[in-house]
């Protein structure tokens, strides 16, 4: 795709899943993509240039865009993709107000500290894709998970924000709205699930592809398909777009 080619990507939670595959295929079609995570062996098995950054503090969302920006020159595309699922939570009533705080940090505060810092260069530039993972759990509330639900529609918003104020400014804001997919962090949350119900990892998975017409999850690859076209020149007429890939579920 032509429309990544010599641009700069900063993509973040790049070292495993739907991260992973997008910083690999923005990489194979010509951008210069600077990975970040926390852990720095995954990032190493990467093969492409990475900051180590925890995205949960402003210090780390400060240090990442620093240093990226010094090696890299200024930002052209952010894949905002980092994130805390929801194998951890409980119902609302029962819910660890710690696990509430922590998700808020790194799913909704870390992207908007991250936002803030990378728009300016890019308005001076007068270009940028902002691309934010979301979850189908953006618009469809799960069931015990009212830190994750509320983090996801919360980054919802926040693209929608950066739309409306970038926009005059040759810049687009959208965010893609992941069903399942077998990462690792779904991984967890269907052990989770399948301990507290007396059933196997490969029975909850078996439901989960039984939500979706084709029976089956989506892969990283075909997330990563959706985030790259979003980073692209080719789309420049999309922005504010709050896009499933969902294997055309409407949950």
């Amino acid at each position: 795709m032509a429309g990544v080619d010599g641009r700069v990507a900063l993509v973040t939670g790049a070292g495993r899943g739907i991260g992973r595959a997008t910083a690999e295929l923005l990489a194979s079609r010509g951008a210069r993509v600077v990975a970040v995570a926390r852990t720095e062996q995954e990032l190493a098995e990467l093969g492409l240039e990475y900051v180590v950054a925890d995205l949960g503090t402003p210090e780390g969302c400060a240090m990442a865009v620093t240093e990226a920006e010094q090696r890299f020159g200024s930002i052209e595309i952010f894949v905002c993709n980092h994130g805390i699922g929801s194998a951890h939570e409980r119902v609302i009533w029962e819910q660890d107000p710690a696990v509430w705080s922590e998700t808020m940090r790194v799913n909704l505060d870390g992207p908007f500290h991250l936002s803030r810092l990378l728009l300016p260069a890019m308005i001076e530039r007068k270009y940028g894709r902002m691309v934010y993972t979301s979850s189908t759990a953006g618009e469809v509330a799960e069931f015990a998970g009212s830190a994750y639900n509320s983090s996801k529609h919360g980054l919802l918003g926040l693209m929608r924000s950066v739309a409306l104020d970038a926009g005059p400014h040759g810049i687009t804001s959208n965010a893609v709205l992941p069903g399942w997919v077998r990462t690792e962090m779904a991984e967890r949350s269907a052990k989770s699930e399948a301990a507290e119900r007396g059933i196997t990892t490969d029975q909850v998975w078996e439901e989960r592809a039984a939500l979706y017409p084709p029976g089956r999850v989506a892969t990283p690859q075909e997330v990563a398909e959706m985030i790259a076209f979003l980073a692209s020149e080719e789309a420049s007429g999309v922005s504010g777009e709050a896009i499933k890939v969902a294997l055309g579920s409407f949950c």
